[in-house]
């Protein structure tokens, strides 16, 4: 069964969140019936998908945020959700041990991590130690 390419006028152009910042190159056929390539500015399906997954990213972060704010973690996991970081992921940037990066997850244990790991921490997420501390951060 051949293959129906999308003509150039039929390219998708409905404005996406990321629309303003990016286009997209698809391809097409021209008049002609050759492949060109036209820039799109978003569709209306990317966009719907990328609207759910951001709102999911934004309640874990809500989620990490309550959790810190209830003594049940350390503002580490509100970071790594900001940052879309995972332990793996953290362990990676940081040089810290997985197992290391787990117990500092837990309030108790963060409270009493020396300058060197805190400072460490905070020049990964880009923020001041104070601010990593007190989960400072815009929009926070």
């Amino acid at each position: 069964m051949p293959f129906n390419a999308m003509k150039k006028e039929n390219v998708p152009q409905d404005l996406s969140s990321l629309g303003k910042i990016t286009k997209e190159v698809c391809y097409a056929t021209d008049a002609t019936g050759k492949y060109t390539t036209e820039l799109s500015k978003g569709w209306e399906v990317k966009t719907e998908a990328l609207d759910t997954a951001w709102g999911e990213v934004n309640t874990r972060i809500e989620q990490a945020r309550q959790k810190v704010m209830n003594g049940e973690a350390s503002p580490l996991l509100f970071f790594m959700e900001k940052e879309l970081m995972d332990i793996e992921i953290l362990a990676g940037y940081t040089r810290f041990w997985k197992w290391q990066i787990k117990r500092h997850l837990q309030p108790e244990v963060f409270k009493k991590l020396p300058q060197k790991k805190l400072n460490r921490y905070a020049e990964i997420f880009n923020v001041s130690v104070n601010d990593l501390i007190n989960m400072n951060v815009n929009g926070a």
